[in-house]
């Protein structure tokens, strides 16, 4: 019986001999990784260099944006190396770091969504103590806490999955998941199962519950302002709705086929799932918000279009 040690690679199984087509969607998910980087990477340093935009809710767009690098760069490189290769071996520490990233940048999307929601409550039914209650010293210390406690939190979960002796090195998917690896083990995983369980309702319920909390006062206030302020206000709320929208059904997919057998599923249909939770907000969130927030609007415009008259 083959055990931990004497695993030292994956096979990736989820991909597919593709021909020719192989050029077509290497040409495709590269045009989508130097998207990604662009747009990410032009809103981080246009918040960092714009002075108008140092306030609360650029600095957590600022981390947003930051997490789209992290979380894309975990996949796509290797996406597009396999896609040309006749071999889709990983070896484990790679697969291992593959994990990590992956699954910590999605505790970290989502506790982001939380505090941006909390801003945005603070800011709309608390305007007079805005200032006083999200003050520099908080923005720093809620963004720390969210990459700290996502990093801390996955620690434990790699560390029981690591001590499991494998009897296979076949991972049914185009990336490595703990969960897929969990099921390779060769022994009993239900430690491994229930704090799983836990660690889920830490990454999912935890900040579900500031998110629908903030978002329900601000309904409630917006309600009885006056049309063009419960507008204004509705306007600052809604690229953030969109984007928790968008990430929370591409993030229910991707767990629901890991935990779930998905053999009557075709292959290009989970694939096409796996991409997309990981490319589709992180081009749709920089677009959006570059595009609807007016302050980011013309902070773009200044910096890109000094002299246009649009």
């Amino acid at each position: 019986m083959e055990n931990s040690s004497d695993v030292t690679f994956f096979i990736l199984a989820a991909y597919e001999d593709l021909g020719e087509m192989k050029y077509f969607y290497f040409s495709f998910v590269l045009l989508l990784t130097l998207t990604i980087i662009l747009t990410n990477i032009t809103l981080i340093s246009l918040i960092l260099v714009d002075r108008s935009l140092h306030e609360p809710m650029y600095s957590f767009l600022c981390s947003l944006f930051l997490n789209e690098l992290y979380g894309s760069t975990a996949l796509l490189p290797v996406l597009l190396l396999h896609i040309l290769s006749d071999t889709h071996e990983i070896s484990r520490p790679f697969c291992v770091l593959q994990v990590f990233c992956l699954h910590t940048y999605g505790t970290i999307e989502l506790c982001t969504f939380a505090v941006m929601a909390y801003d945005r409550y603070l800011s709309i039914c608390h305007p007079l103590h805005y200032s006083s209650r999200m003050s520099s010293f908080k923005v720093f210390s809620l963004l720390m806490f969210i990459w700290v406690f996502s990093f801390m939190k996955f620690i434990v979960t790699l560390s029981l999955q690591l001590r499991l002796p494998l009897c296979g090195n076949i991972i049914h998917k185009l990336c490595c998941a703990n969960y897929a690896i969990v099921r390779l083990s060769c022994v009993d995983t239900t430690l491994n199962n229930i704090y799983g369980l836990c660690t889920t309702f830490l990454s999912v319920g935890v900040p579900l519950f500031p998110i629908l909390y903030s978002y329900a006062n601000i309904l409630r206030i917006c309600y009885n302002l006056p049309k063009e302020a419960q507008n204004k206000a509705l306007n600052t709320c809604i690229p953030q709705v969109i984007s928790l929208l968008n990430f929370t059904v591409s993030c229910f997919f991707e767990i629901f086929q890991s935990r779930f057998d998905m053999t009557h599923v075709s292959k290009i249909t989970l694939n096409a799932f796996t991409v997309y939770f990981l490319t589709c907000p992180q081009i749709l969130n920089p677009i959006m918000y570059g595009v609807r927030m007016t302050k980011m609007r013309k902070a773009l415009k200044n910096r890109f279009f000094p002299n246009s008259t649009v």
